[in-house]
């Protein structure tokens, strides 16, 4: 960049390669580069005339690229099945629906949709690419394309020569009169920038507002951001416990402790079957093979739909479905061509996660903690649509993204007043559901029914949490109401800690005294001869556990 900007105030080179240079620019960043160009103008080191052509040019270039994708894309490349088995045929689907919603649009409204998308971020690549796959009037869409540009360039790069001076002298006191000086000042001017644009629209101001939360809620952190801190716990572990995947032996039963990979199916058959959901495991086989035999083991065994369909070996309830016609199930099978399980579909209305754990040698175990989980859903008001509904309240709007995704086709629903409307069936919080700190639900009698679940069943299990549908909260606590969906091992949580009262020392110390019984566990086992995971194999098959998944399923 350093080099762009010499190049750029380089009084030796020529107009038309100044020129080049700047719409080679714009190829890269539009905006940076026209506040760029504006910076440079403003220190007489750039002619104002020559830096707006540039950009205009440049700018006008990369629209009709965007559009001209669009054009030989078209229906012929994106229907193809290989792209649609790649891609997944209803996120495809989707896309060609909104592409011809936008390309409609623009016709409709005409130059004012492509002014409009330059100051709405987000929009413009859709907008341009729809357009070029609907492909009415490009003659005319290419116009409005032009007088947008001509419109927008220049008011960028004038404007921004106007305040440029007010960013850069600050920083040239600090950086001296240097290159770094101009970068850092075009950059902050490029955020002010998206900033202002963003907050143009209700939409882009409650996405702003959501940003902005996640620095102090943690609980919607990445996973790598927010587990960061405990390398150092893990270290100190590994060093205690003289093992860097000692922790492998808690779970002897499970491939790695049930770290990644591991067959829920062939988990869940190790339990007492009187309180696991009645549960059928897909190979993978052609999607037409797949559901004809699903719909006659369905048959044979006296179910009905809804179904829960979901991957066998997934994270973080990725994939998860319930079914409610074979036209869904059709497009479930095809979407994915990994192995599945159907489960008998329990309505609940509740789910616990209950984190378990048994030592070694002893035939009673311990609840850690209970997860209560409650499942998103808005109440309509009669005059927002879903998407309002979503966007506008302060916990929905943190994984709005997620929710728009599951639910593309409905967005724009207006949803009756006092209707509810269910934005997520998963237990996962990952998927939109609200983690409470349930420990009020542990009780004797809910730690004696699963010593007897576990005990004399499933021997090589020691150490993780039960996903558990019920009805009742009173059975439920007495051990008699258990629906048990799914058993996860050491890539557990105790996922009470994402209950939003709590405070993120308190999740950083459940974690910290989970991990400690996960390596006392393991070492315990190793002890008595279990063979822990090597530990460039467990590497190993995380990497190809995450290279070799794809799944184009929207989970519930």
């Amino acid at each position: 960049m350093t080099e762009f900007l010499a190049l750029l105030s380089n009084p030796d080179l020529s107009g038309l390669a100044l020129l080049g240079l700047i719409i080679l620019g714009t190829f890269v960043s539009e905006d940076l580069t026209c506040l760029t160009v504006s910076l440079l103008v403003s220190k007489g080191q750039l002619d104002l005339y020559l830096g707006i052509t540039g950009c205009l040019v440049g700018i006008f270039i990369g629209d009709i690229g965007l559009y001209l994708v669009g054009r030989f894309l078209k229906r012929r490349i994106l229907e193809r099945p290989f792209l649609r088995r790649r891609l997944g045929a209803e996120r495809m689907d989707r896309f060609l629906e909104k592409c011809d919603l936008l390309g409609v649009q623009c016709d409709r409204f005409g130059w004012t949709a492509v002014l409009a998308s330059r100051f709405l971020p987000g929009t413009r690549i859709p907008i341009y690419v729809g357009a070029g796959v609907v492909g009415h009037k490009p003659g005319r869409f290419i116009l409005w394309l032009f007088l947008a540009v001509l419109i927008w360039a220049p008011l960028v790069v004038f404007l921004g020569a106007k305040v440029g001076p007010a960013f850069i002298r600050p920083l040239e006191l600090l950086f001296g009169r240097t290159w770094l000086a101009i970068l850092v000042a075009a950059a902050a001017m490029f955020a002010v920038l998206r900033l202002v644009l963003r907050s143009a629209t209700k939409f882009g101001r409650a996405k702003l507002i959501a940003s902005i939360s996640r620095i102090w809620r943690w609980e919607f952190w990445p996973v790598w951001l927010f587990q960061a801190p405990m390398v150092l716990v893990w270290a100190w572990l590994a060093i205690k416990y003289r093992g860097t995947t000692v922790w492998t032996a808690a779970n002897p039963g499970i491939p790695d402790g049930g770290l990644v990979g591991e067959s829920k199916f062939e988990i869940l058959c190790r339990l007492d079957q009187r309180w696991v959901a009645p549960t059928i495991y897909i190979g993978r086989d052609r999607p037409d093979l797949r559901l004809e035999w699903l719909k006659a083991e369905i048959d044979s065994r006296g179910w009905s739909l809804p179904l829960v369909l979901k991957p066998d070996q997934s994270q973080r309830g990725e994939g998860f479905r319930v079914i409610r016609d074979w036209d869904q199930a059709a497009e479930y099978l095809a979407s994915d061509p990994a192995a599945a399980v159907a489960q008998v579909y329990h309505p609940g209305p509740f789910e616990a996660g209950v984190f378990y754990y048994r030592f070694p040698g002893q035939s009673r175990g311990h609840i850690f903690s209970v997860t209560d989980k409650v499942f998103s859903k808005v109440v309509g008001d009669g005059r927002s649509s879903l998407r309002e509904l979503i966007w506008h309240h302060p916990r929905f709007r943190m994984q709005a993204v997620r929710f728009e995704t599951r639910h593309a086709r409905r967005l724009d629903q207006v949803i009756p007043r006092g209707e509810e409307f269910q934005l997520a069936l998963a237990g996962s919080h990952c998927q939109g559901t609200l983690f409470l700190d349930g420990a009020r639900l542990i009780t004797p009698r809910l730690r004696q029914r699963l010593d007897a679940i576990v005990f004399g069943h499933f021997e090589g299990f020691f150490f993780g949490r039960f996903d558990i549908r019920y009805a009742d909260q009173e059975r439920f606590t007495a051990g008699e109401d258990l629906f048990i969906v799914e058993l996860n091992g050491v890539s557990s949580e105790s996922t009470n800690i994402y209950d939003p009262k709590h405070s993120l020392l308190f999740a950083y110390a459940t974690l910290a005294r989970q991990y400690e019984l996960m390596f006392r566990i393991g070492r315990a086992n190793v002890d008595r001869g279990v063979v822990p995971g090597r530990p460039a194999q467990v590497l190993k098959n995380i990497f190809s556990f995450y290279r070799d998944r794809r799944t184009n399923l929207v989970s519930d």
